[in-house]
């Protein structure tokens, strides 16, 4: 495997049957996870870099049909839907985990209208979206309901 398959497959998780993309979704929760743990500013730094690594990796790959095993775009918006936790919890964790997932396979609106880009901006593009949406409804969650969350 060459090292763009293996960064576009998420370290490999995107090669894990059933459902290689809620798999690669929890890897990079743990991922996630760790990352707050170390150092809090590096997840929003780790999402950036693998964003444009993703375009590259999709675009190396041939992979702008978005097949299953791609899931690079799952670690980004997953992240994206983790940047408004406030600290390292089950229920913070769980909640971007969930929202992301059901964004991600439902598309409703916004998110169907990123994916239709085509090439690797669009396979990138729906699931940043669909992050951003996440992490927007988990913000509105935590500043009406403190410690919801945490």
């Amino acid at each position: 495997m060459n090292f763009a398959r293996f960064l576009a497959s998420g370290f490999g998780s995107g090669l894990l049957r059933p459902a290689p993309g809620t798999i690669g979704s929890f890897v990079a929760v743990v991922l996630g996870a760790g990352m707050m743990w170390v150092w809090p500013p590096l997840l929003p730094v780790a999402a950036a870099v693998f964003y444009l690594a993703g375009l590259w990796a999709v675009t190396a790959c041939d992979a702008v049909d978005d097949p299953g095993w791609v899931v690079v775009d799952e670690f980004v918006g997953q992240w994206i839907a983790m940047l408004p936790l406030a600290t390292l919890s089950f229920p913070g964790l769980l909640a971007a985990f969930v929202l992301f997932r059901v964004f991600d396979i439902v598309k409703p609106g916004p998110i169907r209208t990123a994916e239709r880009l085509g090439g690797a901006q669009g396979v990138m593009a729906d699931d940043v979206v669909a992050g951003a949406v996440a992490a927007l409804l988990i913000w509105m969650v935590r500043t009406g309901w403190p410690g919801l969350l945490d």
